[in-house]
């Protein structure tokens, strides 16, 4: 499970809705991406995916078991993207993390987060790892990653000096439907171009799981494709893109409030929009 960045929603033909009886994993076959060649459906706000097919996780397991583990290959051939993400990751996160600070440098309200542990759930080969959170800096991240071969080019080459430095915690080779974070653990527990692929109950667990892992003050943030409206369901890799009102139902149900939300700008055009979530428990 890991970060399949950039797609497009410009393929779809305006009126190709889909309500939820006309809807099913094996039919309306012919709307197709015209940015990649595959099979897609767009679905109506009031229609759920069939996420209870025995192989949806491990559809996704093979998909990117077959993805270089590059930078290039995390983020769906659009490695330029990088910096312009991050630099936004950063100024996100920058208000939480730092104290705010007046006349003569005096501090007007102290950082609500600590920058001494985060979690990168869907970590990849540890590309936000190495390019967002230890620029925070975070004194130490954990990475969660399903893709084996991913964790070991983490571990014996990308990451390499950051853990030979002590700036790398745990390595959790597993996906986040499975993954429970140690009580009290993170300042930081972030979540980029992942999430699509969890269904939406096991992404209500998830974040519950998630609750109990943050330390006081602690915060959780999400960095995700939005579909214009309900979800989009990308039959390849068993994930979906939910719409902006999706998550904000998801991240309720599960308890949570937002602090600050922001759109991600300077991608390239005609790709789907990208929102940054910043929740606390409520």
């Amino acid at each position: 499970m890991s970060r399949k960045a950039c797609v497009c929603e410009a393929r779809f033909p305006k009126g190709n809705c889909i309500n939820e009886s006309q809807f099913s994993a094996h039919n309306n076959p012919t709307i197709q991406s015209h940015c990649k060649p595959r099979h897609q459906h767009l679905m109506s706000s009031n229609a759920v995916p069939q996420f209870a097919e025995e192989n949806w996780y491990t559809k996704a397991v093979d998909y990117w078991s077959t993805v270089d583990p590059t930078v290039n290959g995390m983020l769906g051939g659009f490695e330029s993207v990088c910096p312009v993400e991050c630099a936004a990751s950063l100024d996100l996160i920058h208000e939480f993390v730092n104290d705010q600070r007046g006349a003569d440098n005096v501090v007007k309200k102290e950082a609500r987060v600590d920058k001494t542990y985060a979690c990168d759930c869907g970590a990849g080969i540890g590309r936000v790892t190495k390019e967002f959170l230890l620029r925070v800096p975070f004194a130490k991240v954990d990475l969660v990653e399903q893709t084996p071969k991913f964790v070991e080019q983490a571990k014996h080459e990308y990451l390499k000096e950051e853990m030979e430095a002590g700036k790398i915690g745990n390595l959790y080779c597993m996906g986040l439907q499975e993954f429970t974070p140690d009580s009290g653990k993170y300042d930081l527990i972030w979540c980029q171009w992942v999430l699509g692929h969890l269904t939406d109950d096991d992404l209500v667990s998830f974040l519950k799981r998630c609750k109990d892992g943050l330390r006081p003050n602690g915060v959780i943030g999400i960095k995700e494709n939005n579909a214009s409206k309900g979800y989009i369901v990308d039959e390849e890799d068993s994930s979906v893109t939910r719409s902006d009102d999706l998550y904000k139902q998801i991240f309720k149900k599960a308890g949570f409030k937002i602090l600050k939300e922001k759109k991600q700008h300077g991608l390239p055009a005609g790709l789907f929009a990208v929102k940054m979530y910043i929740l606390t428990p409520e």
